[in-house]
């Protein structure tokens, strides 16, 4: 079963940057990086994705080479109410 994983790219705060950035992912053809989420028009200059894949390793490869180096990869998860109630019985003891 595969795995969530957000994948936070920043990049300069230039507009050239901006645009180059946009470029990359857009030429790469990947279809998670057509679907990129940008703040740059907010002054946040970053690219988010979400990505299902097996692991780590396979989300920051959905990343173009170039921005390799700088990207975070968070592994998401929810919780259920029962999981709360779990985890309050594991500090209880």
């Amino acid at each position: 079963m595969s795995a969530r994983f957000l994948i936070e790219v920043p990049h300069d705060d230039t507009m050239t940057a901006c645009v180059h950035a946009v470029e990359v992912f857009l030429k790469t053809g990947s279809h998670f990086l057509t679907r990129a989420d940008w703040g740059c028009k907010d002054g946040v200059h970053k690219a988010w994705l979400v990505v299902d894949v097996d692991t780590r390793e396979q989300a920051l490869a959905v990343v173009p080479p170039l921005f390799r180096k700088q990207a975070h990869i968070v592994q998401l998860n929810s919780f259920t109410f029962r999981d709360v109630e779990e985890i309050h019985k594991l500090l209880a003891k």
